[in-house]
């Protein structure tokens, strides 16, 4: 039943991104070149969202589907690796015209090149996995 909840979930994401314009690669070289606001505001606007979740999870002591109560541990320490990844990340997004999550509903709404990206993307985490006893932490 989770699993039904979750591809329905996904879908009905999926679908609002692509009304919203969010998986458009020309909305996103606009945000790139500074052209429009649109995806700023969108991203504000998730930001913003997450920032009020966190809060109330934290105040209301919200409990997961398993009954557990969520605990958010603070912020980590800053690390060098992390500002090193957000690089990589973001050059990926620039190239790609599209973050991981979306890439999927992109290939749903027929943009079959992004299946590249997603194997790039796989190939890139198999290859920190490879490497992540050697790497800074």
């Amino acid at each position: 039943m989770k699993n039904l909840i979750a591809l329905v979930l996904g879908t009905l994401f999926g679908l609002i991104l692509v009304k919203a314009e969010v998986l458009s690669w020309f909305r996103i070289q606009e945000m790139f070149a500074f052209q429009s606001f649109h995806m700023y505001g969108i991203i504000g606007s998730a930001v913003g969202v997450g920032a009020l979740s966190v809060f109330l999870i934290r105040r209301l002591k919200v409990k997961s589907l398993e009954g557990n109560v969520i605990e958010l541990k603070d912020k980590a320490p800053r690390y060098t690796s992390a500002y090193l990844g957000g690089t990589a990340f973001g050059l990926g997004w620039a190239m790609t015209g599209a973050c991981p999550g979306p890439m999927y509903a992109l290939i749903g709404s027929g943009t079959t090149i992004m299946v590249l990206a997603v194997v790039a993307g796989v190939l890139g985490v198999l290859t920190y996995a490879a490497l992540r006893d050697k790497l800074p932490h």
